[in-house]
């Protein structure tokens, strides 16, 4: 065989492979649309943007479920990303599908099962899960793109934590948001210390836990932790207003984020050693911090269903 021959072969050789990961590649998009119980996924070629719009059951909260869908989803965005060399995506929203709420924090009836078990195990998981996707979050999923929140309802507890940890974070007038764990006696877990003392200062930030109090999202605004107020019905909106002002001024946004990532580092093993407290102190609840988040539960239902 000549060397013409062989390039022809070796060419048509690559071009077979490299169709045939095609096919797996869109054979595996195609499964991904579908597999999702409590996440609608979506993908605004334009402006280059995932969806992902929350939609757990039986509460708004963060089930086990809502959670794997999320982490699936992601891993789902980064072979994307891979096959296209980092181009399909610049931005990654996480919003939510339920009229008046973003996300209600974490599973409360989980927690106690797990309390009455005694089964840390279970409970540091949970926590680890939960600190993975905020931290991930945070960091761009290690992805050349910008994370988003668009919160268009209340966020409580580790549903505040989670809005709290995207890279730019988009409130409509008259949601409420804030840490009410210290109703049953505990401390939300998953990264709303470690990022409120760097928005807010520590005095701040434990105010804020230790109170329970809900805040308005213009009295976020104005603390500097919601970072663009939308008027309601407008979020969406506020979301492409600001990616036409970036596109305007590419350099100086991608220039300023990577400084706010610098001068705003938080180690991962902070994330750690707080869910190791956490989970230690959700064992230490008694009967009636138990019976208030039963309460808490039942009114989280009733919410959803009305």
């Amino acid at each position: 065989m000549d060397n013409l021959a062989r390039l022809d072969s070796l060419q048509g050789s690559n071009l077979a492979n490299i169709s045939h990961l095609q096919e797996t590649y869109q054979h595996q998009v195609q499964e991904n649309e579908n597999q999702y119980s409590q996440l609608a996924t979506h993908y605004d070629a334009k402006y280059k943007i995932a969806w992902l719009l929350m939609k757990s059951a039986p509460r708004p909260c963060f089930t086990p479920i809502l959670l794997n869908d999320l982490k699936s989803h992601v891993n789902h965005i980064k072979t994307e990303m891979s096959y296209t060399r980092n181009e399909k995506y610049d931005y990654l929203v996480l919003g939510s599908n339920i009229e008046g709420i973003f996300n209600l924090g974490g599973d409360l009836d989980l927690f106690r099962t797990l309390i009455e078990q005694k089964n840390r195990e279970g409970l540091l998981a949970y926590a680890m899960a939960g600190v993975d996707l905020v931290y991930q979050n945070m960091k761009h999923f290690g992805l050349d793109l910008t994370t988003v929140s668009l919160i268009t309802g209340d966020a409580l507890g580790g549903g505040f934590e989670a809005a709290m940890s995207a890279n730019l974070v988009i409130a409509e007038r008259g949601v409420k948001l804030g840490l009410p764990e210290v109703l049953f006696n505990l401390f939300p877990g998953m990264g709303a210390y470690s990022i409120l003392s760097r928005k807010v200062g520590t005095v701040v930030a434990k105010k804020m836990i230790l109170s329970g109090k809900l805040y308005s999202s213009e009295e976020l605004f104005d603390m500097g932790i919601i970072d663009i107020l939308a008027d309601k019905g407008e979020g969406e909106l506020a979301l492409y207003k600001h990616i036409k002002a970036a596109k305007r001024s590419p350099n100086s946004f991608s220039s300023m984020a990577k400084i706010n990532d610098l001068c705003n580092e938080i180690p991962y093993q902070e994330f750690v050693d707080i869910a190791n407290i956490w989970a230690d102190a959700a064992l230490n609840l008694s009967d009636k911090d138990l019976r208030m988040m039963d309460r808490l539960v039942s009114r989280q239902s009733k919410r959803f269903v009305a």
